[in-house]
């Protein structure tokens, strides 16, 4: 079967790190995920193409193990086989009944590729899985998911049910996830073998950008617009948070892009309940349009007082 080159797919050099590997993941994967694709089979076909390279070089073993093989993946295969039967047999004094890859797991619309050099399953857990006690009983493979969540749904603690190998799993997700965290579900991935334990589940948080707020660590920014007038004479401008609006005084004379904090009103710190970060607002001064004679006329006057 033909070699796959994943770091092509994923469009990275072979010496690309670990961060560059997952931004490019993302970035394809929102490109041709099927809910932005509806119907589109080629576009299904990448998407699958990108989770399988990101499933390989995502993961130290597995991308240590294709990085190895290569293109001659099959023969080395062949002789990691034979070394682990060995070792298994002067562990146990012989055999464990001759498990085959797919004893620990298959996995979902993996190409033959993947299959014949990963054993199926697909998951961090690769390496880990294959760990077994002298009763020959193993823990199945881990698995590894993508959850995307809005910025507004990450800042509450909230439940949120979804599939796994068909499989309904319900999780409580804290208030103050962070992009790019993760969290391990024990217990949740492939069952284990001979009555092992099952293996975990890994899910990762894609936190998707707010129009109106920008999220740094625990703290939240946010332009506000006001009016010429307002910044000139001072007034009120109403600002939105998280849990409400609020009204702040604006003082005379205020310059676009002043800065003001709003104490406790931005997202809350993870797993500490009451901790809140703070809410930056920067004021951006709006320039009136569309002025008429008289009102250009008063304009004028005020510069002319201003030059006297």
């Amino acid at each position: 079967m033909a070699y796959i080159d994943y770091y092509k797919i994923l469009g990275v050099d072979k010496k690309a790190t670990a961060e560059q590997i997952k931004k490019a993941y993302r970035k394809l994967a929102r490109k041709f995920h099927p809910d932005v694709n509806p119907g589109d089979k080629e576009a299904e076909r990448k998407f699958k193409e990108i989770n399988e390279a990101n499933e390989v070089l995502s993961h130290p073993e597995n991308r240590q193990k294709y990085d190895k093989y290569g293109e001659h993946w099959k023969h080395g295969e062949e002789y990691e086989k034979t070394q682990q039967q060995q070792q298994q047999r002067s562990q146990q004094g012989g055999s464990y009944g001759g498990f085959s890859d797919s004893d620990f797991g298959e996995g979902a619309d993996f190409s033959d590729f993947f299959q014949s050099m990963f054993g199926g399953g697909g998951g961090s857990g690769f390496g880990r899985s294959s760990r077994g006690s002298a009763s020959g009983k193993f823990k199945g493979q881990d698995i590894s998911a993508e959850l995307n969540l809005h910025l507004r749904d990450a800042a509450k603690t909230h439940q949120q049910t979804f599939d796994i190998n068909g499989k309904k799993v319900r999780i409580t997700i804290p208030a103050g996830v962070a992009d790019g965290q993760k969290i391990k579900l024990r217990g949740h991935g492939n069952p284990g073998v001979n009555g092992g334990p099952n293996g975990d589940l890994y899910i990762t948080f894609n936190i998707q950008e707010d129009h109106h707020f920008k999220r740094n660590g625990d703290n939240l920014a946010a332009d506000v617009e006001i009016d010429l007038y307002t910044a000139i004479l001072g007034g009120e401008v109403t600002v939105h948070t998280l849990d409400g609006s609020v009204i702040l005084k604006v003082k005379p004379e205020t310059q676009s892009g002043t800065k003001v904090r709003l104490k406790g009103k931005g997202f809350q710190v993870y797993k500490k309940e009451g901790e809140f970060g703070d809410l930056f607002v920067t004021y951006v001064v709006k320039l009136p349009t569309d002025l008429t004679k008289k009102e250009k006329d008063l304009f004028q006057q005020l510069k002319d007082l201003k030059n006297g």
